[in-house]
C-alpha cells in the first residue's frame, strides 16, 4: 500500500498542469511555456520532468559551454552541473523575469566562465610560485637588490600560520577571491578574511621592521 500511495503522490507531482492565462507564463511562447511547466514540476520534485527538461534543452546548454570552453568533456561536465543546478534552483525561477532558456543560459554562462577561470588558476598552480618582483635588473646592484627583497618576503610569509599563508597565496598570487578561497579551503568566509587581514597586518610588521 505505502508503495501504491507513493506512486501516486510522483503521478500527481509530475501531471500537466494548465497554464493559468492570467500569470505571467501566458506571456511566453508555446515553447517556453512547455519548459516553464516542466520547471514548476522539478520545483516539486518530479524527476521525469527533470529528464524531460534535460532531452528538450542539451543542445542549448551544452552548445553554450562549448562555445565558451572549447572543451567537450568541459562542456559535458558544466551541462550536468547546470541540470544538478535546475533540480536545487527550480522552486526560485520566475517567468516574470526571462524565459525559461535565458535563465538556464545565464546558468550555463556562469557555470562555464568559473570553469575557465578555475582551468586558469589551476594550470598556474602548478607551476613554482613566483613572488611579484621583476627577474631582471640593470645592474648587479639592482639584482643584489631584487634577490634581498624576494627573501624578505620569503621569510616573513614563513612566519604566517599555514592558513594565513595560504589564504593570502591563494588571494594575491593566484587570484582566488575571499568566497572562492573559503569553498576551497571549506571554511567561513569570515574565518577567511580574518586570517587574510591578520596575516596581512603581520606581512606589513615584519616587513617594515625589515626597512628599518
Amino acid at each position: 500500500m505505502a508503495l501504491e500511495s507513493s506512486q501516486v503522490e510522483s503521478n500527481f507531482i509530475c501531471r500537466e498542469s494548465m497554464v493559468n492565462p492570467h500569470s505571467d507564463k501566458s506571456k511566453l511562447s508555446e515553447s517556453e511555456q512547455h519548459l516553464a511547466a516542466l520547471i514548476s514540476k522539478i520545483a516539486k520534485g518530479c524527476e521525469s520532468a527533470l529528464s524531460s527538461l534535460y532531452d528538450n534543452t542539451i543542445s542549448l546548454v551544452y552548445g553554450l559551454s562549448l562555445k565558451i570552453l572549447s572543451d567537450t568533456l568541459e562542456a559535458e561536465e558544466v551541462a550536468l552541473d547546470v541540470l544538478k543546478q535546475v533540480w536545487n534552483k527550480a522552486v526560485d525561477y520566475n517567468p516574470g523575469r526571462g524565459t525559461p532558456s535565458a535563465w538556464l543560459l545565464t546558468m550555463t554562462r556562469s557555470r562555464a566562465i568559473d570553469r575557465l577561470r578555475s582551468g586558469t588558476k589551476r594550470s598556474r598552480m602548478e607551476e613554482p610560485l613566483e613572488y611579484d618582483i621583476p627577474s631582471q635588473a640593470s645592474s648587479p646592484e639592482e639584482s643584489a637588490s631584487i634577490g634581498e627583497n624576494r627573501e624578505l618576503i620569503q621569510n616573513a610569509l614563513s612566519e604566517l600560520t599555514p592558513q594565513q599563508r595560504q589564504s593570502i597565496e591563494l588571494a594575491y598570487f593566484y587570484g582566488y577571491s575571499q568566497s572562492e578561497i573559503s569553498d576551497r579551503l571549506n571554511q567561513p568566509l569570515g574565518t577567511v578574511k580574518s586570517w587574510i587581514r591578520s596575516g596581512m597586518m603581520k606581512l606589513r610588521g615584519t616587513l617594515g621592521s625589515s626597512e628599518k
